[in-house]
């Protein structure tokens, strides 16, 4: 079959008469799911993504499935207790996809966190959860596992467990698992506009297919519920449903960019995730194993105005992640010719 023989066989759901229950934009993580759910209970789906499933965020985040601990040390006990809810859930269902990984927090003289309260945030943590993940390792027992850590003024180190998974291969397990219960998914089609009735109400949206770039082609399609699970891109079909022009327009997404670095398990070797505070802003900073390599992440960065473009990282923000690295690690001395990516 011809390539595009195939790309008229991946559009011909286009061709439906009746309107769609659900027209779904955005192919990532959100959108698969709520695909996914509709189309177990019987609604006809329609998923589009302008490019590749999981391109924007759902496969560039930093590969951690979290229960929010962060969330308690901020006094928002009911977001942590879902989020762990849906870890263990995760864990259990995904199992292979998605993995116990160990964090662990050191800890120095004069430095915040001190152990004590760490420790308590880590008890209320796996009460949550049902089960006991929480270890004190002492100075000793701690630096014999991890020898190249900093060791001035260290005191010990608190583990605890989250989970790992590969983000983009999840997209595409939720996605394959709507499409087994009837969904229908497109990459490469784009939402240019949307379709409204007489009473202002969105009806559909005309789609564009992407897929070749000398291609104008376009769709119409109709739908009883146009959901936007377009992410941080939300924001450019909300305006165009409110019929507002840009000037007026009250923006609710504050686009933001969160960078990484990837090196070999060579120059840093982990077998565990470390988590502790920037030297500089206090922010949190995590290195730990991924694909047989370690990823140093993440930066929190204002983004500017969104296009379809690739988002890249700042020479700022290379050195903000090597400099808080080397600050953990004795000897290491990560720079730029470290970085694979």
């Amino acid at each position: 079959m011809t390539q595009s023989k195939q790309r008229q066989q991946a559009l011909a759901p286009l061709a439906r008469s009746e309107p769609w229950d659900m027209l779904i934009i955005g192919g990532g993580i959100t959108g698969a799911g709520i695909a996914r759910e509709a189309a177990r209970r019987g609604l006809a789906v329609l998923l589009i993504e302008q490019k590749d499933f999981a391109w924007g965020t759902s496969s560039r985040s930093s590969k951690m499935v979290h229960g929010g601990l962060r969330y308690i040390a901020s006094g928002d006990y009911k977001t942590t207790l879902l989020s762990v809810r849906e870890r263990e859930r995760m864990l259990t269902e995904a199992d292979g996809l998605v993995n116990e990984m160990h964090y662990v927090m050191p800890h120095y003289k004069g430095k915040f966190p001190p152990p004590w309260i760490f420790n308590t945030l880590l008890r209320v943590y796996d009460r949550i959860a049902g089960k006991r993940y929480f270890k004190y390792f002492k100075k000793d027992a701690f630096l014999r596992l991890n020898p190249n850590i900093k060791q001035d003024k260290f005191l010990g180190a608190s583990q605890f467990s989250d989970a790992v998974t590969d983000d983009s291969r999840l997209v595409m397990r939720v996605l394959d698992e709507a499409i087994h219960d009837g969904a229908q998914a497109i990459n490469y089609l784009k939402a240019e506009s949307l379709i409204t009735n007489e009473q202002g109400l969105v009806v559909g949206a005309t789609l564009k297919d992407t897929a070749s770039k000398d291609s104008d082609q376009t769709y119409n399609v109709y739908a009883k519920v146009v959901v936007s699970a377009t992410g941080a891109w939300a924001d450019t079909l909300r305006m165009q449903a409110s019929n507002e022009t840009e000037q007026s327009f009250h923006k609710q997404i504050r686009p933001s960019r969160g960078s990484h670095l990837v090196v070999s398990q060579e120059r840093l070797p982990t077998s565990q995730a470390y988590t502790f505070l920037h030297p500089t802003d206090k922010r949190a900073v995590f290195v730990f194993p991924w694909e047989n390599r370690t990823v140093l992440g993440t930066t929190d960065l204002d983004h500017p105005p969104l296009d379809d473009q690739e988002v890249g990282i700042t020479n700022e923000e290379v050195d903000y992640l090597l400099d808080a690295t080397n600050g953990l690690f004795d000897d290491t001395d990560l720079n730029r010719e470290d970085v694979i990516s």
